[in-house]
């Protein structure tokens, strides 16, 4: 049986809203694709072994928690940066998502660095952009939509205007609130503010990482899943969130 391995970045610091749910759904289908996977959890100062990881995911974290996480990361991120180009799989939840860019400034004026990884930056304000969000985006070359849970102070704009963003937002207020693009891509690479967890609500997200990781490992998906229960609680989250925009 092939096995996965997924590094969870800072389980201790960066786990604000309970997205560790991400990993459940992703363990879960990998096994029922008939494959094993095993969560391997990275803290402050332990070394990224890039030959056992097949996918990295990172989710959100208080200010003080995201100045912690920079400064580990910050001395991988040469390493980091070239398995992202390579095409490493790998999902960064709210603040994680913030920390790709070049900087974080709160809204009292304190700027954290970021990895500049990309071109954007995040401003802090003191109201918070929360609920239901609905996008639109194209999945493996299928257009789809992806639902979700938002709360977020940041403001994350794109200096790069080719940065492709992961959806457009149908009902919600995504990176700002002004623009409609919600999260970045690039790659195998997604950066988002949608909390809830993301991947059970949207399987083919979810599907687009697991056939990453086996693309990348040179390892073919030869089942298929029944997907029917996912598809119920997408459309009735979906349809939930067109029908208060429309009231």
């Amino acid at each position: 049986m092939e096995k996965f391995c997924i590094a969870h970045m800072y389980p201790d610091l960066m786990n604000l809203y309970g997205d560790r749910g991400n990993l459940i759904c992703l363990q879960k289908r990998l096994e029922w694709y008939g494959f094993s996977c095993k969560i391997a959890s990275v803290y402050l100062g332990d070394r990224l072994d890039f030959e056992q990881i097949d996918m990295i995911f990172m989710g959100g974290g208080s200010d003080r928690e995201q100045g912690l996480v920079y400064s580990d990361l910050v001395s991988k991120s040469d390493q980091l940066f070239a398995q992202i180009e390579s095409g490493l799989p790998m999902l960064c939840i709210c603040g994680a998502y913030q920390l790709l860019g070049a900087y974080y400034q709160s809204y009292d004026g304190q700027t954290m660095q970021g990895l500049d990884f990309f071109d954007f930056y995040t401003q802090g304000r003191q109201d918070r952009l929360i609920g239901n969000i609905l996008l639109e985006s194209e999945i493996d070359g299928v257009v789809t939509t992806l639902v979700g849970f938002e709360n977020h102070g940041g403001r994350t704009y794109f200096r790069d205007t080719a940065l492709q963003p992961l959806g457009k937002v149908v009902a919600g207020y995504g990176n700002n609130g002004e623009d409609r693009n919600e999260g970045m891509r690039y790659r195998n690479l997604i950066g988002t503010y949608l909390h809830g967890p993301l991947l059970p609500k949207n399987p083919l997200l979810a599907d687009f990482f697991i056939k990453s990781m086996a693309a990348r490992k040179g390892v073919e998906i030869n089942r298929s899943i029944d997907n029917s229960i996912e598809h119920i609680a997408h459309e009735q989250v979906r349809k939930m969130i067109l029908s208060a925009k429309k009231g």
